[in-house]
């Protein structure tokens, strides 16, 4: 599931490939942006925001957000793709490198000096050079719904998804439903900085430690299993702002009170 670190590690991957070097071949498979031609302009770089991915050419910026199942490719110009061509919904390519972007759920062109207008409104960000470890306590601090629930809001800190939601949660010992002024909030950003940034630079998330298929987690997609700490099966359940916005849960009722 991409989240803060996943956008990141892809960003770092895109600026690698293209940074610096001409556009060749802009292709975006989007009716919106269908028309638009980007040939002939430097690529300035690619840079992460929370789960959001921003990608300067020019004077403009390629925003893309991966949601669930989104992802940017590498390759080589001619190089055989390894997904079918109907999922792609971008490609940005050089003379020596081609990006692609498959199953990507939004996709915007901006003016670089509006980049704003896509990702002013977020939190400050773990994995960015500005954190602001303070402003995101005060956020998160200042959020009176529950604490899975502000947690994913990505308005207080960005970056975190369900799947840190969850985690994080876990090892704090904090039930999901738990409100939010009740919550050592700066404990609970404190740890979820050192988690993210230490997964930022892995191929493989992990919350135990452990980079086996299977055991990468505490609660997360383990609901009827047993816990890893006591043994009490772990339960699931649902919450999110609004009923539009449900997301998952999963906690020990044991280990999280």
């Amino acid at each position: 599931m991409p989240e803060g670190d996943t956008v990141f590690r892809t960003a770092r991957r895109l600026d690698e490939a293209l940074a610096g070097a001409e556009v060749t071949r802009f292709d975006l498979r989007v009716p919106r942006f269908a028309t638009l031609d980007l040939t002939g302009q430097p690529v300035h770089g690619a840079l992460a925001r929370g789960k959001h991915l921003l990608l300067r050419v020019g004077e403009s910026t390629l925003h893309s957000h991966l949601r669930m199942d989104g992802a940017w490719f590498v390759y080589r110009p001619g190089e055989k793709w390894r997904h079918p061509a109907f999922k792609v919904r971008a490609i940005v390519g050089t003379a020596h490198r081609e990006a692609v972007g498959v199953d990507i759920a939004e996709i915007e062109v901006v003016p670089t000096r509006d980049e704003d207008q896509l990702v002013g409104h977020l939190g400050p960000d773990p994995l960015a050079a500005d954190w602001d470890a303070a402003e995101a306590i005060r956020r998160l601090g200042a959020d009176t719904r529950s604490i899975h629930v502000a947690l994913l809001d990505q308005r207080n800190v960005a970056g975190f998804g369900n799947e840190y939601a969850a985690e994080l949660l876990f090892l704090r010992g904090i039930l999901p439903t738990t409100p939010t002024p009740e919550v050592d909030v700066a404990a609970l950003i404190d740890l979820g900085v050192r988690t993210i940034r230490a997964n930022r630079d892995r191929a493989d998330r992990t919350f135990t430690g452990v980079n086996r298929g299977g055991q990468t987690t505490w609660v997360y997609g383990r609901a009827g299993r047993p816990c890893r700490r006591c043994g009490t099966l772990i339960r699931r359940g649902e919450q999110g702002a609004d009923p539009t916005r449900e997301r998952i849960t999963f906690w020990c009722p044991s280990c999280q009170r």
